[in-house]
């Protein structure tokens, strides 16, 4: 009985040691396929570099000057004398309407004035008489030589006389007006160009014919200087604000798109435009053309740089984001300022601690350092976790017969 009691309590003591064994190999193979994770900081060093600020925006190649060239008369276009891309001088004649009804309209005029100038010959004439004639009636009348009634009629014929010449003159001077429009209308027959330039578009052909009856038809539209071009582009009203004149500006062209163009904000127009709720304010941008590569009409997709700095000391924006814990820090003592409206971390020895910072502007990635920090500082950017390779030993299927074997493992074994 007492050696069944001592075998019953060296089989307990056996089965303790084996589970004992059995979780202790459990924990190992859990344990040794496990990932050990190692927390590192992510550090940059403070440099100098430049800064900017851009919005973008879509707007149209257009001449700084160009003049729609129309006619103020009605005719058939006898002559035109240009034709696309032609260079013109000012005062030059580009074409000419059919002047057979304004020379008609110009003669018919002038004989109407001629008219008027006899009428006015002999209105004259008969004043002189009546002058005369009252005159001599007045002196009879006041010696009582004729009666009352002869120097009535005498005064009414002499100022009937006078009013006859007042109105002729009229004739006259309307007469004149009339010669005068016409000579100017035969004149508005012959179309020269008001500036220097080039010809853009033409809107006739010879023999077509324009009626200028309710409004002025166009025929030609000349630029003034095609080497000095000029973007006007359609601005966001979220982004006008930052929009000032001289303001450096680089664009694009789609016939061109390896080449960048650059040019400067010339003018910001007040008036707003509407399409589809969005509102935008249109800006100009002087585009030299020295080349003559930009043509009117063509898209530019345009960046307007609205800040730059150069060469200014930065830190990444993420590091004055940054801010440790104590789960994160490992064994590092943490030296905060709390009160720092602006502040970055640095390690020193066995501490982390924050330094105050001045800030000036940012481009989103990097912001610029204007006190506080040294060029070439180390500053705390923020964490990673590093994953160790799993160190497992593959000698327990090496060293099975039933484990799956490599390709080529007994042939190198062979050899």
């Amino acid at each position: 009985m007492a050696n069944f009691q001592k075998l019953k309590k060296i089989s307990k003591i056996w089965y303790i040691v084996a589970g004992l064994i059995i979780l202790a190999i459990v924990t190992w193979l859990l344990t040794s396929t496990k990932k050990a994770e190692e927390v590192n900081f992510v550090t940059a060093k403070v440099t100098k570099t430049n800064l900017q600020n851009s919005i973008t925006a879509t707007g149209t190649i257009e001449p700084v000057t160009s003049v729609t060239v129309g006619t103020q008369v009605s005719g058939i276009v006898s002559k035109l004398y240009v034709d696309y891309n032609s260079v013109v001088k000012k005062g030059q004649v580009i074409a000419e309407l059919d002047k057979s009804n304004l020379t008609s309209q110009l003669n018919s005029a002038k004989a109407t004035l001629q008219q008027m100038k006899a009428s006015l010959l002999s209105a004259q004439s008969t004043l002189n008489y009546q002058t005369t004639n009252f005159s001599r009636y007045k002196t009879l009348y006041k010696k009582g030589l004729v009666s009352a009634n002869d120097y009535e009629t005498a005064r009414l014929s002499y100022q009937e006389a006078s009013q006859t010449v007042a109105s002729t003159r009229q004739q006259v001077a309307s007469a004149q007006e009339e010669v005068n429009r016409a000579q100017t209308n035969l004149g508005y027959a012959t179309i020269t160009s008001p500036i220097d330039g080039v010809i853009l578009s033409k809107s006739v052909e010879e023999g077509q014919t324009v009626a200028a009856s309710f409004s002025t038809p166009e025929l030609f539209k000349i630029a003034q200087d095609l080497t000095n071009m000029q973007v006007v582009a359609d601005v966001d009203e979220a982004d006008i604000g930052d929009v000032k004149v001289g303001e450096r500006v680089t664009f694009t062209v789609d016939a061109y798109p390896d080449d960048t163009f650059e040019g400067s904000v010339k003018q910001v127009r007040q008036e707003a435009t509407t399409t589809n709720n969005v509102v935008t304010y249109e800006v100009v941008i002087t585009a030299p053309n020295a080349d003559l590569k930009l043509k009117p009409g063509l898209t530019a997709n345009v960046t307007i740089y609205t800040a730059e700095k150069k060469d200014v000391m930065c830190v990444p924006s993420k590091a004055l984001r940054y801010t440790p814990t104590k789960e994160t820090v490992g064994g590092l003592k943490i030296s905060d300022l709390p009160n720092a409206k602006n502040k970055v971390w640095v390690i020193d020895g066995k501490t982390i601690k924050a330094i105050r910072v001045n800030v000036g502007m940012t481009d989103g990635t990097n912001t610029q350092i204007l006190s506080g920090l040294d060029e070439g500082q180390m500053i705390v950017t923020g964490i990673e976790a590093k994953k160790a390779e799993d160190e497992t030993s593959s000698s327990s299927e090496e060293s099975s017969p039933f484990g799956p074997q490599h390709p080529g493992k007994d042939k190198n074994k062979s050899k």
